[in-house]
């Protein structure tokens, strides 16, 4: 008999799934505005989108997620196609870029330098892992992520707690003026609203897992609130242990955990440090694994649906696990980390490596634009199909709730992708992502075109 998620399982996967640990240090450049940014977001988007996630989830429960939402609002149109495309497509980039991070953690835990060699192995390693345990189903591999949520809660607790242990011991570091909490709307400040969104989103993963549960219409509505609560509780805690701890100034948005618990502690090793970084690595492959599955299973429905390249539909006759999309998201991600390192040779000081990378975040939040006004749609033309959870409101409350986090994520994909000034910097570093995401979409675009000609054949 098949193991079933009970209602802590679910809840510990949410966290695991949509808590990303390193979240805190890029926004505490904020300053104290990022508590207004924060807790604005919170409202404005975790809110309504865990809600309308709950409602979809519940309702047209399957391993297609956002795409068999979509598609049941759309079906006639390519926008299935498009969202399960550029959900997709973010996933090996974003798992190169995490395995890039693992030498450099193995090398802060060990106190050891890795070589360029070495650490290719390392990064192919870790692509591997992921990549076979995601040839799985979720509920053997409940324990990992169940361990990575408490790791992720721990670590987010940890820095909270040093930061009120430094403030106890030598006070704030920084204004802490009622003008200092007050939000910014400069061009840097607004930029930072992509982070916070790309931090907030996953619940749709969890709802791809309904068939490992024992009653997934209680259990996703209940595991999504009480995460919910969970993660915007432990981001604000984050959030103000860095910002107690460490002078806006000195706060790098490049740097993540580890730098900061390095600043906060006056430690740049030993055995501390050494633990910090081996417990981040766990969560990077808690995020990962969680991921994984719920990308896989979507990829592979919408390929059986026509919306994806056939490849995507091969499954393990052992398990019926999408076996297809977790071996291509592999081969995907380790070509990159391979082409990184060329690039690293060629070019040791280029940032266009790092740039592309940056790509994942906007064809990931593209994803996520169809869904909102697919769940006004869904209501509209199908009110009769049973909802065991329904958003509450009524028609204008409705469309606040699900345009609100649309044009938020619009606004993110613009600060992401067009560059906003002419200067060279800006320009190196946001043309490439612009040019890559105009080649993905064109190539997303050419691949549906041609899956549909061969399905009217």
């Amino acid at each position: 008999m098949q193991k079933k998620f009970k209602l802590s399982d679910v809840v510990l996967t949410v966290i695991c799934v949509v808590f990303v640990a390193e979240a805190a240090a890029p926004v505490a450049v904020l300053g104290n505005s990022q508590f207004f940014w924060w807790a604005f977001m919170i409202v404005a988007f975790l809110l309504p989108y865990g809600l309308i996630s709950s409602e979809l989830g519940t309702t047209y429960q399957g391993d297609g997620g956002l795409y068999d939402w979509v598609h049941q609002a759309y079906p006639n149109t390519r926008w299935g196609a498009r969202a399960s495309w550029w959900y997709w497509l973010n996933f090996p980039l974003w798992m190169a870029s995490l395995a890039v991070m693992v030498p450099d953690l193995l090398s802060i835990a060990f106190g050891i330098e890795i070589g360029l060699v070495a650490s290719l192995l390392i990064q192919l390693a870790f692509i591997l892992i992921v990549t076979i345990i995601a040839c799985f189903p979720v509920c053997d591999s409940v324990i990992i992520l169940n361990i990575c949520a408490v790791i992720k809660v721990a670590l987010a607790l940890l820095v909270g707690g040093m930061g009120i242990f430094f403030i106890i011991k030598n006070g704030f570091v920084n204004d802490m003026s009622a003008a200092s909490f007050l939000p910014s709307f400069d061009l840097d400040s607004l930029s930072f609203i992509s982070v916070i969104i790309f931090n907030m989103l996953g619940f749709e993963v969890v709802c791809t897992f309904s068939e490992d549960m024992d009653n997934p219409k209680k259990q996703i509505p209940q595991a999504i609130i009480i995460g919910g609560i969970v993660i915007a509780a432990v981001y604000l805690l984050g959030g103000f242990g860095i910002g107690a701890g460490i002078p806006a100034s000195e706060i790098d948005a490049a740097a993540g955990l580890i730098e900061s618990v390095v600043l906060m502690s006056g430690m740049e090793g030993g055995i501390f440090i050494g633990a910090v970084a081996l417990l981040f690595m766990v969560t990077l492959f808690g995020n990962m694994i969680s991921w994984s599955l719920g990308v896989n299973n979507t990829a592979c429905y919408a390929a059986e649906h026509g919306d994806m390249p056939k490849p995507f539909t091969k499954r393990w006759a052992k398990n019926d696990m999408p076996i297809g999309s977790a071996i291509i998201n592999g081969v995907v991600a380790a070509i990159i980390c391979v082409l990184g390192v060329i690039l690293t040779i060629v070019a040791p000081e280029s940032e266009l490596f790092w740039t592309f990378f940056a790509l994942n975040l906007v064809l990931f939040l593209a994803s996520y634009l169809p869904i909102f006004p697919a769940f006004l749609k869904l209501r509209k033309e199908d009110p009769d199909t049973e909802r065991p959870f329904r958003v509450p409101g009524n028609e204008g409350m409705l469309k606040v709730m699900a345009y609100v986090p649309m044009v938020l994520i619009a606004i993110s994909i613009i600060f992401c992708a067009v560059p906003l000034s002419f200067d060279a910097e800006t320009l190196a570093s946001v043309l490439p992502i612009t040019i890559g995401a105009i080649i993905s979409i064109v190539l997303g675009e050419v691949l549906t075109i041609s899956r549909e000609k061969k399905n009217k054949k």
